[in-house]
């Protein structure tokens, strides 16, 4: 009996449509959930076979032979209202940095964004760990990402941002926070087009996810369906690709990516064999 396909998503909000009912559309397939972070160390690892990780970790980790999957993407061409930086100072005065352990792209966004707006390269960085409010940090501004930013009050803050809207001001590109990234060597057999299905449904059934999901985050059903309909992007074409890679070439100019990877797209097994 062959071994079940691992795979790895995230729990939060913007993800729910990439993986709708996917644990219900066969067998052969094992879904586990973790934060983005630790998809990406598990898919490193051999832990996994496919992950929705966080698109500087497929930067990181493509001299390992990550693949991403094409068409899929959670991106944003404006603002995401998921991914907020709060500073106590101006911008251009933040010394010490706080980033939420959850995404370490939202972290190189920030990081990318203070740089290239401000010229700045804060002194001190460090972990936001989950679970610790953004208002117990003492830093000088801090990343949140995921559910919890939508429900931190900008009131004690001198200034807050949403880094995509902030990224597509400064780039006129859209951002891509998160990808399906697959191990080198890995076969997936018919999960593309099963993704596909879970993506179609989960955006068709986006009433019932806002539902559901809404009133735990503290949001109405309008926001919340908005969120998932019109301020997410759950596609990767050629302008969120062209996001990408100026946000691959920004990252490696800080150091926190490696320069010029190239972006390598999964195919099926059999279909490039018999080419």
């Amino acid at each position: 009996m062959a071994r079940p396909i691992r795979v790895g998503a995230v729990s939060y909000l913007n993800a729910k449509p990439l993986y709708y009912r996917l644990a219900e559309r066969g067998l052969g397939i094992e879904l586990s959930m973790d934060l983005p972070s630790r998809l990406a160390t598990r898919l490193a690892s051999g832990d996994l076979d496919i992950a929705l990780i966080p698109s500087v970790e497929y930067l990181r980790g493509a001299s390992s032979g990550y693949e991403i999957l094409p068409g899929f993407a959670i991106a944003a061409h404006g603002p995401v209202r998921s991914v907020k930086l709060f500073s106590r100072v101006p911008f251009d005065r933040i010394d010490r940095l706080a980033l939420d352990e959850g995404s370490r792209t939202s972290q190189a966004l920030a990081r990318v964004w203070l740089h290239a707006k401000f010229g700045i390269e804060p002194n001190r960085i460090e972990p936001l760990p989950m679970g610790v409010s953004a208002l117990e940090s003492t830093a000088d501004a801090i990343l949140v990402i995921g559910d919890r930013a939508m429900k931190v009050p900008e009131a004690p803050f001198h200034a807050t941002v949403d880094l995509a809207e902030a990224w597509k001001s400064l780039t006129g590109l859209p951002f891509v926070f998160a990808l399906w990234v697959v191990r080198a060597g890995v076969d997936l057999g018919d999960l593309p087009e099963t993704l596909a299905l879970c993506r179609a449904d989960g955006l068709a059934n986006a009433d019932e996810l806002a539902r559901i999901h809404g009133p735990r985050l503290g949001l109405d059903f309008d926001s919340t369906y908005d969120y998932l309909t019109r301020v997410l992007s759950y596609d990767l074409g050629e302008v969120e690709l062209a996001g990408l890679r100026r946000f691959a070439g920004m990252a490696a100019d800080l150091g926190l990516c490696p320069e010029g990877v190239e972006l390598v797209f999964h195919h099926r097994r059999d279909l490039a064999q018999s080419r």
